[in-house]
């Protein structure tokens, strides 16, 4: 697993460095921005620990580039930051977990060992594939980076099967995330309602295809031209 830990105070960078190494993690450790912007673009992180204050950017325009790129790799905020409208900011912008310092070293390992467990995908604000984009907090997506229309139950739909890539999702699965306890779902709802998003998403040019698995569900996968 490497990790890259974004931190302006040098003492604290070199701590957090040699915590992360003792605990048998690759370990990059930048101090600004820009650092941690062409790390991000040269390497495949498993874990970023982010400072919002630094020196030559606010770090959340780090969190957002990534989620934006649809870049799903976890993003604990260890911050000093006190303003708890910048933190909140921050995890709506995609962080995963947010710790204010100072901060137990035992507590962090513990949570970076909790998020590293998490499987990819679950988290992520932004999720892509293919040509597709979908924002799960504004409830948008995009195709090419042009806006597709879809209603509060079809965004429901392709979010599921996003979050599931490469894996087929149950008819039972569906409902459970589109409908509430109180709705009543006709037999043939999930099999409509995945029908308009396969026109919508066709009608867009979106290089994705969502199959019936007979038996298993439906499997959204990414069209190869």
């Amino acid at each position: 697993m490497r990790l890259l830990v974004v931190d302006d105070n040098a003492k604290l960078r070199q701590l957090l460095v040699g915590l992360f190494t003792g605990a048998r993690y690759v370990v990059d450790g930048v101090g600004t921005a820009a650092d941690a912007q062409e790390a991000l673009a040269a390497t495949r992180y498993d874990l970023v620990l982010l400072e919002l204050s630094l020196p030559d950017a606010d770090g959340g325009s780090i969190l957002r580039d990534m989620r934006r790129r649809g870049v799903g790799t976890p993003v604990l905020v260890g911050t000093s930051v006190t303003d708890l409208e910048r933190r909140v900011c921050a995890l709506d912008d995609g962080a995963d977990d947010v710790m204010v310092k100072p901060f137990s070293s035992d507590e962090l390992l513990a949570r970076v060992r909790a998020l590293l467990r998490r499987p990819p995908n679950v988290l992520s604000r932004v999720l892509s594939i293919g040509n597709i984009s979908l924002d799960t907090t504004a409830r948008a997506v995009q195709v090419d980076g042009d806006a597709v229309d879809l209603t509060r139950r079809e965004i429901a739909v392709l979010e599921t099967l996003m979050r599931s890539r490469a894996r087929p999702v149950a008819k039972r699965a569906l409902e459970e995330a589109v409908y509430s306890f109180t709705e009543d779902v006709s037999p043939n709802a999930i099999e409509a309602a995945v029908s308009r998003v396969r026109k919508r998403l066709d009608g867009a040019g979106a290089r994705v295809t969502i199959s019936a698995a007979r038996g298993m569900g439906y499997l959204l996968s990414e069209r190869i031209a």
